[in-house]
């Protein structure tokens, strides 16, 4: 007895779909370390250029911007990482991030130098990300691995 003719598959059907998200994740991994070398190497030419800041004349503002601009930096790095460990943004670092980065502007600006609605708006966003940090402490974990937040819940959780 001959075996029926098996009809030609779908395309879809022929996708190996674990296959095809294995790939994916491993060219956005590449993506994020391609990053944070770009980062490493911008964090590397800051800091240089930080030193040469520090010889005389020295223009304590500039370099406290940069110091701040630094700073911005090492969170980011910070926030790829844990990218690249647990496939996730932390809330926390990327609050954070948004924290310093609106304080860096306010303080190389000047607080006297800012117009009062500009002033009003970044204090009202500044809020906004405090908020969020008080609330991300009661939001349960949903990922296994590093949680930078782990501290926090176990704190308020009486542990």
């Amino acid at each position: 007895m001959q075996q029926p003719l098996k009809t030609p598959l779908n395309w879809y059907e022929v996708l190996n779909r674990n296959l095809l998200v294995r790939s994916l994740e491993t060219i956005q991994d590449l993506i994020v370390v391609s990053l944070c070398i770009g980062l490493f190497c911008v964090m590397m030419i800051q800091l240089r250029g930080i030193f040469y800041l520090m010889l005389p004349p020295l223009n304590f503002h500039e370099v406290t911007a940069d110091i701040l601009f630094l700073l911005i930096m090492v969170e980011l790095f910070r926030l790829l990482i844990i990218y690249l460990q647990e496939q996730r943004v932390s809330i926390g670092v990327a609050v954070e991030v948004s924290i310093v980065s609106v304080l860096r502007e306010v303080i190389v600006r000047g607080v006297l130098e800012v117009p009062w609605n500009q002033m009003l708006a970044a204090c009202a966003f500044l809020l906004v990300l405090a908020g969020l940090l008080i609330v991300r402490v009661w939001i349960p974990p949903t990922f296994e691995g590093i949680d930078p937040e782990q501290r926090y819940v176990k704190h308020y959780q009486g542990e």
